[in-house]
């Protein structure tokens, strides 16, 4: 029996932030039972002679909680049609502060959802305008407290740092109140400016600042700090869960374990408008566009749009960028070997040690994972390991 991650992607919101580049619209609401029952007809595809098992399903946007509970629950129900669910699997929606209210968190819990990903950006109401978010600190804040009372026990929270006008204050601040929630998961990213955004357009025409690339990494810094005094654990670039009293484990229970699989290059099918897959040595991803999407499906064609084979060099090469993200565990060298029957310190020798040279990784007896400045400087490392 094939073992999967499930990656389900609903590309609707209410309205579309001012920073996304992301597969996601505003204003399709009239499509969104159409889409849901080719999204079912696509999950329901790849059951044909097979045998899978989901460890984890992911609901990713977009906004899945912008879609009534009657269609979530239609895509939770085609996904346990057709993958033979673990009794102990993660499933992930993501969710907008303002987009749920007591009785939809309750219903959620009640199809099986068990961790609650919201969107909060940050608790400035100045910098959430001008991201374009839809919603107040307030009522991230009050999201955030209907999902602990209906029930969620698991809850992560998405900031982002590096914003044009941010200073260090405001950024440490919305880390203050965040810590206050006491949330079992956070991640963090710095905001990239993404080509045809509002965000964009507007630093280009100078009616903002450029992100400070110095400041966004004292940021960065800032939040290691923060966080580790809090009892957070540090496990990937972006990502921190909560340590659990009288542990010491290096990846708390609280990680994501859906993108954890991802992390070690491990096998993920996604389903949707734009949705990625890699198995059995392939990637592909489905045609971006919903209407697209629900038209091909809807007279009984495939909705890829595009496959390529990974040769060895490549998964290999992967490995190295993916793994490297996970901070304590980073590139194992016996998993490494037992993979690919290559001794990793041989075949990247020169690559290691020139990234040692430079002080961007630690290579142990058992690893080899970035150092404080590495994770700073990933990209610098990463693509050491482009074949």
């Amino acid at each position: 029996m094939d073992v999967v991650r499930v990656y389900v992607h609903i590309p609707f919101c209410r309205s579309k932030c001012a920073y996304c580049d992301f597969n996601s619209y505003a204003g399709l609401e009239h499509l969104f039972g159409q889409y849901v029952q080719a999204l079912a007809r696509e999950i329901g595809l790849v059951s044909e002679g097979l045998s899978w098992q989901a460890k984890t399903i992911y609901l990713g946007g977009g906004t899945p909680t912008v879609l009534p509970l009657s269609l979530l629950e239609e895509v939770l129900s085609a996904s346990r049609q057709t993958f033979r669910v673990a009794n102990d699997v993660e499933i992930t929606v993501e969710a907008n502060p303002g987009t749920v209210d007591s009785n939809n968190l309750a219903g959620l819990l009640n199809l099986g959802v068990n961790r609650l990903s919201l969107a909060v950006q940050s608790f400035d109401d100045r910098l959430l305008r001008l991201l374009g978010r839809i919603h107040t600190a307030a009522e991230a804040v009050e999201s955030y407290n209907l999902a602990r009372q209906a029930g969620f026990a698991n809850i992560n929270l998405d900031l982002i740092y590096g914003v044009p006008c941010q200073t260090l204050d405001q950024w440490q601040s919305t880390l203050r109140e965040t810590l206050n929630l006491q949330p079992d998961h956070l991640s963090l990213y710095a905001l990239t400016l993404e080509e045809h955004t509002p965000v964009a357009q507007q630093v280009a025409c100078g009616e903002i600042p450029c992100p400070d690339d110095d400041l966004a990494a004292d940021m960065y810094v800032s939040a290691e700090e923060m966080l580790a005094e809090a009892g957070y654990v540090h496990y990937e670039i972006s990502n921190w869960a909560k340590r659990i009293p009288m542990t010491n484990d290096q990846i708390p229970k609280t990680a994501c374990q859906h993108n954890l699989a991802c992390w070690r290059n491990q096998p993920y099918l996604g389903f949707g408008a734009g949705a990625h897959s890699y198995f059995g040595g392939r990637r592909w991803h489905n045609v971006l566009s919903p209407v697209e999407y629900v038209a091909r499906l809807n007279v009984g064609l495939e909705p890829r749009a595009h496959l390529e084979d990974i040769d060895r060099a490549s998964e290999m090469a992967e490995t190295m960028i993916l793994g490297l993200r996970l901070v304590e565990e980073g590139v194992g060298f016996e998993g490494f070997g037992r993979r690919f029957g290559k001794r990793l310190e041989s075949l990247y020798e020169k690559e290691l040690r020139e990234l040692r040279e430079l002080g961007l990784v630690e290579v142990t007896a058992e690893r080899v994972r970035l150092t404080p400045r590495g994770r700073l400087l990933g990209n610098e490392v990463f693509e050491r390991f482009l074949p």
